[in-house]
């Protein structure tokens, strides 16, 4: 007769999907084990600006915004060109309000001011958390008192334990065997890994003297490379979100000010330079060189006060532009021909700018008229623009609708259940909208939690 094995789940990974997997794992019954790389619980999620995408949610109501999960649903997937697990998505969004709800439940609080639109479809879904993740995550650890929660911090796990059947059944740490029923992996993604950086997200390191990542240094792909080895599957290759940087210092600055002007190589302007970052990465990615250049003046970098971005400030952007990490020129055509860009077409786009700087009106773009400053006053300038600040990697395993990994048939393997940044199929070419990766990671680390649960 067999032994009754030491817990009901193993939960690897403590960042947002590991502490929601194991909080509701053990709520359904089960005797837990939640395992963690590093010597805090959090992950990147802590980390992170602590924002929900949500649809459907209680404070949306109260702030008169009408919306549903089967718009957002729509949004989602048509902003991603269907490039996605369709089933993944539906529940994704179809339980983002519960998660957010369940959330309130646990103290997190989200002001009504914190209600705004991160997407770009114009409906407010993005809910800030007043604490930033740094609230979200602890509240998740809270919830884990008085319930059955067994933590290990400053533990890595290598491999997982499979029975003759090929069955998950445990977790092998320091060469020892631990038994359970179920195991979640919920390790991050591979940010912190170069080696699957170059393998699976190569645009991440397309401008390398720029690439750096802003999540946990746990975030090594452990999950994943687990995964594979019992018989999982990759999704889509070459997933995940880019933020812009000039350069300047490795400092998480998401937005650019929105009074430069990008510039590529063919000297065009050639988007709103005030869209939302999580559409400019894969936009900029596909212009010449995978750059851009912002481009302002005199006038504007006297006027610049740092706000939203502390780099771009009057004194900061004289200093780069005194190390070379700002080029400037006397006229508009020698700047070109200093950056690499058509001088002829550059100074007809500026011309063009100008003109409607005075009408107060972006006849090619509509940019909102408060961030139209003309570049008219000499010197100008120029700051080269790579998408290369990693912020979350998109590819991983393939999952179903029930957070159960798949093997290459796509058949459910066993005992094995994944969410959050180890998982792949709910991201594509563009970010949804900021907080998505959160509600991803929420969503279904309950599911597989409640599953795991059942399971066992």
């Amino acid at each position: 007769m067999a032994m009754d094995p030491a817990f009901d789940v193993v939960v690897i990974g403590a960042g947002g999907a590991g502490l929601a997997a194991a909080s509701t794992a053990a709520s359904c019954g089960a005797r837990v084990l939640l395992v963690e790389a590093d010597k805090t619980l959090g992950g990147s999620t802590a980390l992170s600006g602590g924002v929900v995408y949500a649809a459907g949610t209680s404070l949306q109501r109260s702030c008169g915004v009408e919306d549903d999960p089967a718009a957002m649903a729509r949004y989602y997937m048509a902003v991603n060109q269907y490039k996605l697990e369709a089933a993944l998505v539906s529940r994704l969004c179809h339980d983002s309000a519960a998660v957010f709800e369940w959330l309130v439940s646990l103290g997190v609080s989200f002001p009504e001011a914190n209600l705004y639109v991160s997407g770009v479809d114009g409906i407010r879904r993005g809910h800030r958390a007043a604490g930033h993740g740094a609230e979200i995550a602890a509240a998740l650890e809270a919830s884990l008192v008085g319930q059955s929660v067994e933590t290990a911090v400053a533990t890595r796990v290598r491999s997982l334990v499979r029975d003759e059947t090929g069955a998950v059944c445990g977790i092998n740490v320091e060469g020892e065997d631990v038994t359970c029923r179920a195991v979640v992996l919920a390790t991050g993604g591979f940010g912190a890994n170069p080696t699957m950086l170059a393998e699976h997200f190569p645009d991440a390191l397309r401008h390398p003297d720029l690439a750096w990542y802003i999540g946990s240094r746990q975030c090594k792909g452990d999950g994943i490379a687990m995964g594979l080895t019992a018989g999982g599957e990759l999704s889509t290759r070459n997933r995940g979100l880019l933020l812009l940087t000039p350069g300047f210092a490795k400092e998480l600055e998401v937005y650019l000010p929105g009074w430069v002007a990008f510039v590529n190589h063919e000297g065009r302007r050639f988007i709103d330079e005030t869209v939302e970052y999580s559409v400019h990465a894969e936009v900029i990615r596909e212009q010449t060189a995978g750059e851009c250049f912002a481009v302002f003046d005199e006038a504007s970098r006297l006027a610049a006060t740092g706000k939203p971005a502390p780099n771009w400030s009057a004194e900061r952007l004289a200093h780069f532009a005194a190390t070379g990490h700002v080029r400037s020129a006397a006229t508009v055509e020698a700047l070109a021909e200093d950056i690499g860009v058509r001088a002829e077409a550059m100074a007809e786009t500026i011309a063009a700018y100008n003109r409607n700087c005075a009408a107060g009106h972006d006849s090619d773009f509509f940019k909102d008229p408060q961030w139209l400053r003309p570049i008219a006053t000499p010197p100008f300038y120029a700051a080269r623009v790579r998408p290369a600040v990693i912020c979350w990697t998109g590819t991983g395993l393939r999952i179903d609708a029930q957070a159960r990994v798949l093997d290459r048939a796509g058949r459910p393997i066993p005992g094995l259940f994944a969410a959050g940044e180890t998982t792949g199929g709910m991201f594509g070419p563009c970010y949804a909208g900021g907080g998505a990766s959160i509600t991803n990671a929420l969503v279904y680390g309950r599911v597989a939690g409640r599953n795991a649960a059942g399971a066992a």
